[in-house]
């Protein structure tokens, strides 16, 4: 399943890769996260999820890990987790572009899911993931304007 997202944030691209890599930010800002912590003794996030996508429900167990990072313009997201519903293998080109008014983040993402999720179909599968990404920029959004507000 390929997939293309876009999202555009007012502040400068320096401060959306840094909010984007804090792990405070992403754990308040992934849909359904129930846990978000790095792992001391390798380079990955260990992740617990809840997806609700129609009539498929289930917790997923995971692993986050960021490749590839050429600050403050790219990185590559690499995606592995499992649950009663299937399991998802997904890796995800983040470009960050600095734009007159703010921050492009676009995100090229190939995942290939097995076990009830593929029964979904892709449509389905299509439509839930870019509704997941939405919640999550925009919730990266409100966490900076939350910060901004802080230091105002």
């Amino acid at each position: 399943m390929k997939l293309e997202y876009s999202y555009k944030f007012s502040e400068p691209r320096e401060e959306v890769w840094n909010f984007m890599q804090d792990e405070e930010v992403l754990r308040n800002s992934l849909p359904g996260c129930k846990s978000f912590e790095k792992d001391p003794d390798k380079d990955v996030y260990i992740a617990e999820m809840g997806i609700s996508i129609g009539p498929i429900k289930g917790i997923f167990h995971g692993e986050v890990k960021q490749l590839n990072q050429e600050q403050p313009a790219y990185y590559k997201l690499k995606v592995h987790g499992k649950g009663k519903p299937g399991e998802i293998d997904a890796a995800a080109d983040m470009f960050l572009e600095e734009e007159e008014d703010g921050t492009r983040v676009d995100c090229k993402a190939d995942a290939q899911v097995t076990g009830v999720l593929a029964s979904a179909g892709q449509r389905v599968m299509n439509g839930a993931a870019k509704l997941i990404l939405g919640q999550f920029f925009k919730a990266v959004d409100q966490e900076m304007k939350k910060t901004a507000g802080k230091n105002a």
